[in-house]
């Protein structure tokens, strides 16, 4: 089976949500159902502190479905290509697009969405389905428009970011 569809699924865990993120049910949701139609689901879990491998912190969130072709990759940093086997996974399944969503949109989600940009995978990020925290200087839901717009106009010539909605995904996925 060919492998079209993938979705890249970042940090939703509990321990990541012990900080409230805003419209967490229905980012959740929107994730399922996008992991419902994906070929791939690719859940990125971050290991710090108290969020060791393993533990109930480290967890993904109860109410987040496990597609029976997901893989998990554990990170230590914001990027999780960084010292990650993700790319080398993408490479072996002969990935060449994603689709992006989770959590924190202004940390992880950014920075992992940069820097697959930049190593020439065609991104699309779910622009409903990513969340983050009220932050001291912005708000959560004007860091997630804020960083929507962004990364619409980010410039990476030849390999233009789409930024679209859960239904607008799952209408191009069933087309």
């Amino acid at each position: 089976m060919a492998i079209n569809h993938v979705l890249l699924v970042i940090d939703m865990q509990n321990g990541v949500f012990a900080t409230p993120r805003i419209n967490r049910a229905d980012c959740t949701a929107r994730i399922n159902q996008l992991s419902a139609l994906a070929d791939c689901t690719i859940f990125i879990q971050h290991a710090e502190g108290e969020m060791t491998e393993g533990s109930d912190l480290w967890q993904l969130l109860p109410e987040l479905h496990r597609p029976a072709n997901h893989r998990a990759i554990a990170k230590t940093a914001c990027d999780a290509f960084y010292r990650t086997p993700l790319e080398q996974q993408l490479a072996e399944l002969g990935i060449h697009s994603l689709t992006v969503c989770g959590c924190a949109t202004d940390y992880c989600v950014d920075t992992t969405i940069k820097i697959a940009a930049s190593k020439g995978l065609a991104l699309t990020v779910a622009s409903d389905a990513h969340t983050t925290a009220d932050r001291k200087h912005a708000g959560a839901r004007q860091l997630i428009a804020q960083h929507n717009e962004v990364w619409a106009g980010l410039a990476v010539p030849g390999n233009p970011i789409r930024v679209k909605t859960t239904a607008q995904i799952v209408a191009d996925w069933r087309a």
